[in-house]
């Protein structure tokens, strides 16, 4: 995650290929931890001021990560009085706050990436070192679960800020070892390397390998870009981040992070708030997304639905019950068009498939039915009724 200063806080596919998280609600074990109503999907801002809390709140912000230079005592009366929840740092005034509004601690920011050093920069931090300052962290506060967020090199192996560990994938189930709760970032519209400038591909890839990783026992949240970043070239459309919003929950998502920061042409702490277009797209989509909230809670169903689509193209796809209906998240995870068919085990040919938000429907005919999906299209199902 880019910060303002250093900071020491923190194809034949089945449906469940990328394996969602068994475990969707990231409160679900601790009594201080996240909100458990079906109706709480996270949607996060990384290291915003307080006094911006009512106006992320107005499109959807539920959550603040991280607290630069804190939790201090004013920015958790700021929080507390806005209703707005936070992950932060523990310290001891964070261990001394009343109330519910840390809902998580935060661990070192992204210990994979090369640290820096008196004379440029030194390896990533071990992941024993991280495990051990977990278990500090739990050993203080055992009510709250841990999150670690990672960089790049959890969806790309070349990344190489990774220094010595570049295209050792293998440190991540390590690190993973050292948290409740693990996010990771990378941005790929604003990126500015070929092998992921434009490929939003690696946040779904990014997701899929965390869920994995933990054993689809741990919640995995994905960072979206929102803004310029560092790439004056680039910006991401409204389009373009509904697609990794979608593609990242697709995949097995529990959460979602937007960073709001934009460093050039200009610094603007709150730069996806400057842009008009891109607030009211957030706006959408965390709409979208907290309306879909009780099913996205609500345990996946494996094994139902498998996908083709031509081109070898990757479709993900996590399936949900709600009622007597199955409902599919989709999203495709290219840059080309492709036809796709879904197969439903046990469905009647004639069965209604709403595709929602669209104005649309199709048939199952003979235990499948197909549709059309544009560049990173997202498509939502609902199967029955």
């Amino acid at each position: 995650m880019r910060l303002l200063l250093p900071l020491l806080l923190l194809s034949l596919l089945p449906a469940q290929q990328g394996s969602p998280a068994k475990n969707t609600s990231p409160g679900a074990t601790f009594t201080n931890g996240l909100p458990k109503e079906p109706q709480f999907f996270p949607i996060g801002v990384w290291l915003q001021s307080p006094h911006n809390s009512k106006r992320y709140q107005e499109i959807g912000v539920n959550l603040y990560v991280g607290l630069y230079g804190g939790p201090t005592k004013e920015q958790l009366q700021a929080l507390d009085a806005a209703g707005m929840r936070t992950i932060c740092a523990q310290n001891e005034v964070g261990l001394a706050h009343p109330g519910k509004t840390i809902v998580a601690w935060m661990h070192d920011d992204e210990p994979d990436n090369a640290q820096a050093a008196k004379i440029g920069y030194g390896p990533p931090i071990p992941p024993h070192t991280i495990v051990e300052s977990y278990e500090a962290m739990r050993k203080a506060d055992r009510t709250r679960p841990v999150m670690l967020n990672l960089g790049q090199g959890a969806a790309w192996d070349g990344w190489h800020g990774r220094g010595n560990r570049t295209n050792h994938p293998e440190d991540y189930p390590e690190y993973a070892k050292g948290c409740d709760l693990v996010s990771f970032d990378i941005y790929p519209v604003t990126h500015d390397k070929p092998a992921v400038k434009g490929k939003l591909e690696f946040v779904g890839k990014g997701v899929q390998r965390l869920v994995d990783w933990t054993q689809q026992r741990k919640p995995v949240f994905a960072c979206i870009e929102t803004t310029h970043v560092e790439n004056t070239a680039a910006r991401p459309s409204p389009e373009q981040m509904r697609s990794e919003v979608w593609m990242a929950i697709a995949c097995g998502a529990s959460g979602i992070i937007y960073f709001a920061h934009e460093f050039q042409p200009k610094f603007v702490e709150a730069g996806m708030l400057a842009y008009p277009e891109i607030a009211a797209a957030a706006k959408e989509i965390n709409r979208e997304v907290i309306a879909a909230a009780p099913i996205l809670n609500s345990p996946i169903v494996a094994g139902v639905v498998t996908v083709r689509a031509e081109g070898e193209i990757e479709i993900a796809v996590r399936c949900h019950r709600d009622g007597k209906h199955l409902v599919l998240y989709t999203a495709s995870m290219a840059s080309t068009a492709t036809k796709v068919v879904f197969s439903v085990k046990g469905t009647a040919s004639g069965t209604k498939v709403e595709v929602l938000g669209e104005k649309r429907s199709l048939k199952v005919d003979g235990g499948k039915f197909a549709d059309e999906f544009a560049p990173y299209a997202i498509h939502h199902y609902r199967i029955g009724g």
